[in-house]
């Protein structure tokens, strides 16, 4: 069975596992609940994903929305219609244009199908999509969480979610990955809405008063 969280069982799954963890009790009482990020599970969803890699958030929007301006709206068959300078005036770095065509053509070729996803297990979907070059288990672990709602996943590659656990629990600079991700098994099955909680954190608390 798929585990999944929805609009109606967020508040309820956040509850829950402020009952278990008075850290991200803490976080709740202080913040309130955290915002249930989601997207739609289309191209431009993905596309947006490619684009957050390693760059702040502003700066992927922005390279969205000259997307958005450029092809009105962003598809497979309409992003492979560009060329590669059109795309740098879009903010696309020459590796991320590679990796949107690579996506627009896996898609077009029936190599990947998002709707089919719905219905797929987690394991199977990082499959499909972390063999299309560019795409990696962070990306793969966002699209889980924001796109498709799976509701037991920890983004051990997104640096905002280990830096609000290292905070939130004073956890020294040396703790590994090994053992955050231990610690995040605590949270199991709801890991993604722990980590939403986390992302709430890092948001909200001012770093002076950590």
């Amino acid at each position: 069975m798929i585990n999944k969280f929805t609009q109606s069982t967020f508040p309820a799954i956040c509850d829950q596992l402020a009952t278990a963890d008075t850290n991200l009790a803490m976080v709740i009482d202080s913040y309130g609940y955290p915002p249930m990020w989601n997207r739609p599970n289309t191209f431009e969803a993905l596309v947006h994903i490619i684009l957050e890699q390693q760059v702040s958030l502003a700066s992927a929007l922005s390279a969205l929305n000259k997307l958005r301006e450029r092809v009105q709206e962003i598809t497979p068959a309409r992003v492979m219609l560009l060329t590669d300078e059109e795309f740098k005036a879009c903010y696309c770095s020459r590796q991320k244009t590679a990796y949107i065509k690579f996506l627009a053509e896996a898609i077009l070729n029936g190599q990947i199908n998002l709707e089919h996803f719905e219905q797929m297990p987690d394991d199977e979907i990082r499959l499909k999509l972390t063999a299309l070059k560019g795409i990696g288990n962070w990306t793969v672990d966002v699209y889980l969480m924001f796109v498709l709602q799976r509701a037991d996943l920890f983004p051990i590659g997104d640096l905002a979610a280990v830096n609000a656990l290292k905070r939130l629990k004073g956890l020294p600079a040396s703790t590994t990955r090994e053992e955050m991700i231990g610690m995040a098994e605590s949270w199991s099955p709801y890991r993604t809405v722990a980590t939403m909680i986390l992302w709430h954190f890092y948001l909200s608390a001012p770093k002076k008063k950590i």
